[in-house]
């Protein structure tokens, strides 16, 4: 066996949510495994930044600002890449908020925010790539779960349920499009270490929690995620579809 089977030169990945964060750090490492990436978000001096310190590293970048929940700005985004020539190999849907409050207190459209932003965005930006992908017989799509696609914590109901969405939208996904040579497969990060997760990195109660809960004993950094979607965008998961591999130093597997 090769290790050429990770290799992604010649393919181009798009990466929602990809300016900052996880979508960066996974873009970075399927640029290194070369693959040519486009970086997503709605902040278009962040993506340029983004963009520019990963061309200065001398990788291949181009960069998409749309709003995934917007259809129509989805839709429009994809055709211009169309009419550019960008055809995409690779869809891994990242982008994401959280909203923590408790149910009781919940507001439904904070609820309908988290919804749309984590799951339906995934549903819409996958189907008009994977309208692509069936053209030409292949594809790969890494939608990005959680821990919570599996687990429930209090004052995360809207996450959690998106991401739980997210596992069984996977699995949708590889039941109606494997027949057309796309593979659709997930991951569930841990506790990461990135912008959104500030508020409980800095506390001190949480991140004993964390540490404590999770057998590596440590929070996990977003490039360890890297390598996970780079076996997901590869030829070496052909044969792998519907699943989710969880990325978070063994927390779910402990009580």
């Amino acid at each position: 066996m090769s290790i050429n089977l990770f290799d992604l030169t010649g393919k181009t990945a798009l990466i929602t949510g990809s300016s900052r964060g996880l979508g960066l750090a996974i873009a970075e490492g399927m640029a290194a495994a070369g693959a040519s990436v486009v970086l997503n978000g709605m902040n278009g001096e962040r993506l340029e930044a983004s963009a520019s310190k990963l061309r200065d590293e001398g990788f291949d970048v181009n960069v998409a600002a749309f709003d995934v929940t917007d259809e129509a700005a989805v839709c429009q985004a994809l055709e211009r890449m169309d009419h550019e020539g960008i055809e995409i190999d690779i869809l891994v849907n990242n982008a994401g908020i959280q909203f923590r409050k408790p149910m009781l207190e919940l507001e439904t459209n904070d609820w309908q925010r988290v919804i749309d932003t984590n799951l339906t965005s995934a549903f819409i930006v996958s189907r008009e790539v994977a309208k692509r992908m069936v053209k030409k017989g292949a594809g790969k799509i890494v939608n990005i779960g959680s821990l919570t696609s599996d687990l429930a914590r209090a004052t995360v109901a809207p996450y959690t349920v998106a991401k739980g969405g997210i596992k069984m939208l996977t699995k949708s996904m590889a039941a109606e499009w494997g027949q057309y040579g796309i593979q659709a497969n997930a991951i569930g990060p841990g506790y990461m270490l990135t912008d959104m997760n500030e508020a409980l990195t800095s506390n001190p109660e949480f991140d004993g929690w964390v540490k404590g809960r999770t057998p590596a004993g440590r929070w996990g950094r977003p490039d360890e995620l890297a390598g996970t979607a780079i076996y997901l965008s590869s030829a070496a998961s052909d044969y792998v579809n519907g699943h989710i591999v969880y990325v978070d130093g063994g927390m779910i597997s402990v009580l």
